[in-house]
């Protein structure tokens, strides 16, 4: 009885159990139609304020760009993005989707 238990035991262990992975989908991004560059002032760039800012674009489905929330970077330099890309237009889609936006500010170009 105890060889029959301990093969029971061994049979049900996490191991043996089936596994099931979940497969991500790519993220299709939707193509910009019209872009603005975000106006870079020139007392920041002459104050070599600098780096990266990133963005994520809420987009209606007819195209336009409902908000844009900042998910990191200087906050001067990201509300010039910001600026920017609530005047970009996107290709009209079926849903509202969440586009990534990012921009890098460099003084020296």
């Amino acid at each position: 009885m105890l060889v029959l238990t301990l093969a029971l035991v061994a049979c049900v262990t996490p191991n043996s159990i089936p596994r099931v992975f979940a497969q991500a989908t790519p993220k299709v991004h939707r193509k910009v139609l019209v872009m603005f560059d975000p106006e870079y002032p020139s007392i920041l760039k002459n104050g070599h304020f600098e780096g990266q800012v990133r963005l994520e674009a809420t987009v209606l489905p007819n195209g336009s760009v409902a908000k844009v929330d900042v998910k990191g970077g200087n906050p001067m330099l990201a509300q010039c993005g910001v600026q920017a890309v609530m005047k970009w237009k996107y290709v009209p889609g079926p849903d509202k989707t969440v586009e990534d936006v990012v921009f890098s500010f460099n003084a020296s170009k």
